[in-house]
């Protein structure tokens, strides 16, 4: 005689395939949208929470790319307000420090202004939206990467801990411009006005 599994076995099998089939699709989908980008692996890891909510939308995957950048900035700000509190830079560097905050709080306007014209795309002035988009993502870009050049002693720990930041931050922008330019290149037909 036969014993046939248990129904709630049967379904809770199901269930487990499911979920690894759902899961090995958003994997594809943050693959696949990430493979624009100059720093793929950094892009994935930061962007894998969106897999299933972005799915193939390039309007989806900009606004999660200009998201986490915004995320980002806002921890550099974070760090430079604890080094500028505790007052771990001294002499030229003290400058710079207030010099880095100033590029990081116009980054974080460029990306915020980035991310409502994301969040409002429409076919009629995409063109337009595209190319303020590109104009704002490039300035803040410049503007993370100039945050370092006051800096001296670049073997001071604080120095290279804040340098390591900034890199992370700058490569993260540079997806996130990507995924736009992406958006750009993808067109219209991926953009559905209200």
């Amino acid at each position: 005689m036969i014993t046939l599994p248990h129904p709630m076995f049967l379904f809770v099998l199901f269930l487990s395939l499911l979920s690894q089939m759902v899961a090995a699709k958003g994997k594809d989908n943050v693959t696949e949208a990430c493979s624009v980008t100059r720093y793929q692996s950094l892009c994935v890891h930061s962007l894998s929470q969106f897999s299933n909510t972005a799915g193939r939308s390039p309007s989806k995957w900009a606004r999660a790319g200009v998201s986490v950048s915004i995320g980002e900035v806002k921890n550099v700000k974070a760090y430079l307000a604890e080094l500028k509190k505790h007052g771990h830079m001294k002499g030229r560097n003290k400058i710079a420090l207030s010099d880095c905050a100033e590029s990081f709080s116009y980054a974080l306007d460029e990306l915020h202004r980035s991310l409502g014209v994301l969040r409002r795309l429409s076919k009629t002035t995409f063109s337009t939206q595209m190319g303020d988009l590109n104009t704002w993502i490039s300035a803040a870009l410049t503007d993370e990467e100039t945050c370092l050049e006051g800096f001296e002693g670049e073997n001071e720990k604080h120095v290279k801990v804040l340098q390591n930041r900034v890199q992370n931050v700058s490569y993260i922008t540079s997806n996130a411009l990507a995924l736009v330019n992406k958006l750009a290149t993808t067109g219209l037909g991926s953009i559905n006005d209200p």
